[in-house]
């Protein structure tokens, strides 16, 4: 075995609140995992990196990707051809990763794209970006939110969405995602207008479940946050008008939350003059009640995860970093805030014995930063801060 130490560094694993000065992590070249985490004497070793006492924090998980979208087109680039979305999602995934996100959680893509990037990445074939867990098309009803051409499959009764859900998850999805209500960005539907129903849900979680894949369900507003959970899905994403009710009956059925709160901040701040009213106004409207919603989930202690819903307009792939401070803002301190990433990501991902924490075990994957991101949150937004995948630097 080959081993790489990292030294002289200020260490951030994901798990504790407070930094471990003088710090070392020991990483096996051959399989990129982390074999030994220690502070002050250095063990033997075949290579030594001095970090010149930065901090290093864990690589960051996001939830929430749509990697075939164009973020710079108001109608979500979904006119583009295979071959055009193909490479654009790769450069999505670039900029993925030069931002400090090393894996991902895809909730609906373009023609199964994630799917197909994801087989060539376990077979050694595809390098250099975050590690894909990939969902393929979203499941929606005829007409709803997120109907567009290679996008979805359309659903209207529960065995439909029975056989839909076999059908993608013998495509190859890891990873199930539903629609519950409207949203912003479909001028035909709102946040509380209601979709696909509890029974239909219900059975593609069930056919999920049989295969030990989790479901998340775009739940923006109610009845449909209920409807979800009621069907036991697994997460709920954006969840921006969650009740006190819903939020008890999450911690009792152990459902984390995504709340993508930089997707619903970017459309006031970036929009005006750009996008039709009525699209920012449903955003405005949304943010505030956002805010005062979802730190209240908090405070009643269910679990956040980090997600950006990365491609929906002027939501770009490099802003994931953005999100802990906007997550701070629901009270949440920046290890608490990291830890949204680090801990529930990859638990609700189902990935935590490999990723998430700098633990013994785990891939080496980290970030470089000259600032420490447990005092202040927007650390992590460092533009040429060090990204290591598997122990490798990529930027």
């Amino acid at each position: 075995m080959t081993v790489t130490i990292f030294k002289n560094l200020t260490l951030f694993d994901g798990k504790r609140t407070k930094n471990i000065n003088d710090a070392w992590i020991a990483v096996d070249q051959a399989t990129g995992k982390i074999t030994d985490v220690g502070s002050g004497a250095i063990p033997q070793n075949d290579l030594e990196i001095d970090l010149a006492g930065q901090y290093v924090m864990p690589g960051l998980i996001n939830v929430h990707t749509h990697i075939s979208l164009d973020p710079t087109a108001f109608d979500g680039g979904f006119g583009k051809s295979k071959v055009e979305t193909t490479i654009l999602a790769y450069q999505h995934l670039r900029k993925l990763l030069k931002s400090g996100v090393t894996f991902i959680r895809e909730c609906g893509c373009l023609y199964d794209i994630d799917i197909e990037l994801s087989k060539m990445q376990q077979k050694g074939v595809l390098h250099h970006i975050p590690t894909i867990l990939p969902s393929g098309r979203l499941f929606v009803m005829t007409g709803g939110h997120g109907d567009a051409p290679h996008a979805a499959y359309r659903v209207d009764s529960a065995d439909e969405m029975r056989k839909a859900v076999r059908k993608g998850l013998k495509k190859g999805a890891q990873t199930i995602k539903m629609v519950a209500t409207g949203g912003v960005m479909t001028p035909s539907d709102f946040m509380e207008d209601p979709q696909l129903s509890t029974a239909e849900m219900r059975a593609g979680v069930i056919e999920a479940h049989h295969k030990h894949k989790k479901v998340s369900v775009h739940a923006e507003g109610n009845p449909g946050i209920q409807n979800a959970l009621d069907a036991k899905a697994d997460s709920i994403e954006h969840g921006f008008y969650v009740t006190k009710k819903e939020a008890q009956q999450m911690l009792a059925q152990d459902t984390y939350l995504t709340p993508t709160l930089i997707a619903e901040w970017v459309i006031p701040q970036f929009g005006k003059g750009k996008i039709p009213e009525w699209e920012l106004k449903k955003a405005a409207d949304a943010l505030d009640d956002t805010y005062q919603n979802l730190s209240l989930a908090y405070k009643l202690g269910v679990k956040f995860t980090c997600g950006t819903d990365a491609g929906t307009v002027f939501n770009d792939f490099d802003k994931t970093p953005a999100e802990f401070e906007l997550l701070t803002k629901l009270g949440m301190t920046p290890a608490e805030a990291f830890k949204c990433s680090s801990i529930n990501s990859a638990k609700l991902c189902q990935i935590e014995s490999e990723y998430g924490t700098l633990e013994t075990g785990r891939f080496a994957d980290f970030l470089v930063l000259k600032n420490n991101p447990l005092v202040d949150v927007t650390a992590v937004k460092q533009l040429d801060k060090q990204v290591y995948l598997h122990g490798i630097r990529e930027f």
